[in-house]
């Protein structure tokens, strides 16, 4: 994997503003934020996209985002926030470390902004299932 801003940061080559932190887990508000609060949990584990991550670091990061969340929420004064996980650059992934983006939503329109463009799914839709499905075996 790539040196990243994250590997300066999990080698304490560079500072952050820690807000947790275990053996497999690191969440750090964002220097440049969303939002008031914008928090990134990322897994110590170096992986680019999450479905590099082993099971184990995978729920290492999936434990804690419940409780990071309520934290942020209860400081920030927040009542909503969306979760963001990039995977690739095509999906606008910037920093290529595997990281979760906890960002509080405010009455003020500050946050992540979402152009949904739903399709419909085609007639393939029972073929598509089914080769996921044989993919997970």
């Amino acid at each position: 994997m790539a040196e990243t801003i994250f590997s300066k940061i999990l080698r304490g080559e560079l500072p952050c503003h820690r807000v947790y932190e275990d053996d497999q887990v690191l969440a750090f508000l964002d220097i440049f934020p969303l939002s008031r609060g914008h928090t990134l949990v990322i897994p110590k584990e170096p992986a680019v996209t999450l479905d590099q991550l082993s099971d184990d670091a995978a729920a290492a990061l999936g434990r804690v985002l419940p409780r990071i969340a309520r934290a942020v929420l209860a400081a920030s004064g927040a009542t909503a926030y969306n979760l963001l996980q990039n995977n690739g650059a095509l999906a606008h992934q910037a920093v290529f470390h595997v990281h979760v983006h906890i960002i509080p939503r405010f009455d003020d329109g500050a946050g992540l902004g979402i152009d949904w463009r739903p399709g419909k799914l085609g007639d393939d839709g029972a073929a598509l299932a089914a080769a996921i499905a044989a993919a997970l075996a």
